[in-house]
C-alpha cells in the first residue's frame, strides 16, 4: 500500500486546509511640495518640475505658477523612499545650480 502524504490523511479525518490569504496593507503615502521664495527664477523652477517629476511644459507652468502666487504646490504623491529621494534630489540639483529652492514632503 502506498503512504499517503499528510494533507491527504488530515482531509480524511474530516480537517479542511485552506491557505490563509496575507493581509497586505499599501505603504503610507507622501506628498512632495516645491516652497516659494523670492530669489528662484520661475524657468528653473518649471524645469525642475519636467525633469524630476516628468510633467510637460504646460503642467510644470501651471504648477509653477500656483508655487508662485500661493507659496507653495503639490509635485506628486509617492511613497515614502520615492518621496526622500525625489526632495533629496531637487534641493541638491537647486543647490548645485546655486538657487534657494526648497523642496519638502508631508504626509499625504
Amino acid at each position: 500500500m502506498a503512504k499517503r502524504t499528510e494533507p491527504e490523511e488530515l482531509h480524511e479525518r474530516g480537517l479542511a486546509l485552506e491557505t490563509a490569504k496575507p493581509e497586505v496593507t499599501r505603504p503610507p503615502l507622501y506628498r512632495v511640495m516645491i516652497l516659494n521664495d523670492d530669489f528662484t527664477p520661475m524657468d528653473f523652477v518649471v524645469e525642475v518640475l519636467e525633469f524630476f517629476f516628468a510633467m510637460n511644459r504646460e503642467k510644470a507652468t501651471q504648477v509653477m505658477l500656483h508655487v508662485h502666487t500661493r507659496g507653495r504646490g503639490v509635485c506628486g504623491v509617492f511613497t515614502r523612499d520615492v518621496a526622500e529621494s525625489k526632495v533629496t534630489q531637487v534641493n541638491e540639483f537647486s543647490r548645485s545650480h546655486q538657487h534657494p529652492l526648497l523642496c519638502v514632503m508631508e504626509k499625504a
